[in-house]
């Protein structure tokens, strides 16, 4: 199936400028055309993300990715439900062995209610049910998903913020309990992303070879 990234914002490993370091982000359509070294259309229509670990990184962190997000923010009340579902391929992993590949995330914070990782060969989640909560609740979700393996991971969301992730790899199927988010998120502002987020700092040793790369088969985004 062709993914269609044209309507979304990718976060780049590349830097804005020879002076300023910081990952450029821009249209899906502008990232395929301008930087397919990094965002890239295969024949089959899917879309290869590329993160070396080495690269530029936010304000914030150390930390590369190649990452698309909504460039429409979205309260949990806007809809009565919000659907992230993404088909997906690791072909390559950083030297950690964990990558971010799905997130809800919060508009002006970097602490998100759901994280979800490939970490060392296991889908694992990290959720924080207050706003102003320091350290995310960590667990697998399923295990035994190892690289060059097509995988579904999917996060849902009810305007009563109810959260349930799932992962399905190879004919089996695992889902979180229902996670509540409590009343402290009803005012704030979301959008799911999804690619590669390395989940190691670089440093001036890094090796230029280090990094992590996706294959997108399919992607849908719903609010309704």
């Amino acid at each position: 199936m062709t993914v269609n990234i044209s309507n979304l914002t990718i976060t780049t490993p590349v830097a804005v400028s020879s002076t300023n370091p910081v990952a450029l982000e821009l249209n899906g359509a502008v990232a395929i055309a301008e930087f397919p070294s990094v965002v890239k259309v295969l024949s089959d229509g899917s879309v290869q993300f590329t993160a070396p670990t080495k690269g530029a990184s936010s304000k914030s962190t150390h930390r590369t990715r190649c990452e698309w997000s909504e460039t429409q923010n979205w309260t949990l009340a806007s809809a009565p439900d919000h659907w992230n579902r993404q088909t997906m391929t690791l072909t390559k992993v950083n030297s950690a062995q964990k990558v971010v590949i799905s997130q809800m995330h919060v508009r002006g914070d970097d602490s998100p209610p759901v994280k979800v990782f490939w970490n060392k060969g296991n889908i694992t989640i990290g959720f924080r049910t207050s706003y102003n909560q320091t350290n995310p609740v960590n667990s697998t979700l399923l295990q035994g998903v190892p690289l060059g393996t097509k995988f579904d991971v999917i996060i849902h969301a009810t305007s009563a913020g109810m959260v349930k992730v799932t992962a399905r790899c190879n004919g089996v199927s695992k889902s979180t309990s229902e996670l509540q988010l409590d009343d402290t998120w009803d005012t704030h502002l979301f959008e799911f992303h999804g690619g590669v987020y390395n989940q190691v700092d670089y440093t001036d040793a890094t090796p230029a070879d280090d990094g992590s790369v996706c294959i997108i088969s399919d992607l849908s985004l719903s609010h309704g």
